[in-house]
This record gives C-alpha cells, structure tokens and sequence, in this order.
C-alpha cells in the first residue's frame, strides 16, 4: 500500500508542471547515523520491481525491499521528500543530525 501526502502530491505536481510524467523508483539509500533511509529518483521498472500507482503517479520499488518496508507514506519534511514504512529499516539515530525546521 502506498499513501501520498497532499503536501506531497502538491510538490509532485510543480516538479511535473509542463513535463510527462515519468515513474518514480523508491530505493534505499545509504543513511549517516540513523542509517538507511528510503529515498526517491526518476527511473524505469524492471523485472524485480513492484509497481504502487497514486494518479497519477506511478511509483516502482524493489519486490524484495517492499516485502521489508510493509506499507509506504510518501510526504514533505523540511523542504524535502521523506519516506516512511510501516516497518523500521534498522540503524540507530541521534537528535544532532536531524531536521530541525519548525
């Protein structure tokens, strides 16, 4: 299952305006402290993804890393996009290096 926030369905649209929509990859991404995080960039399905659809954005991720990841909420934090599954992807954290907008 994958949700897209209003915030980020808003910023989906302006980065989108004028161009043809392309899919979306959700992949994992090497973390600092807290860890891998899952992060998005413009890419092509293959055989070994998954596809999600919230129109009209198509989304793909690695079948293996869904299976680990359990539902997915994509949304806007701190002028950026930030992924969160329902399921933890592991690594520790700290508080100095997070986002510290209001």
């Amino acid at each position: 299952m994958l949700t897209v926030t209003d915030d980020a369905r808003k910023a989906l649209d302006g980065h989108f305006d004028g161009k043809d929509i392309a899919t979306i990859r959700i992949y994992l991404a090497p973390g600092g402290c807290s860890g891998p995080l899952l992060a998005l960039a413009l890419d092509d399905a293959n055989e070994d993804d998954a596809t999600l659809t919230a129109e009209p954005y198509t989304f793909c991720i690695n079948k293996e890393l869904l299976d680990k990841t359990g539902a997915l909420t994509v949304d806007m934090l701190c002028e950026g996009f930030v992924i969160k599954s329902e399921q933890s992807l592991g690594g520790g954290g700290c508080a100095s290096c997070g986002c510290s907008c209001g």
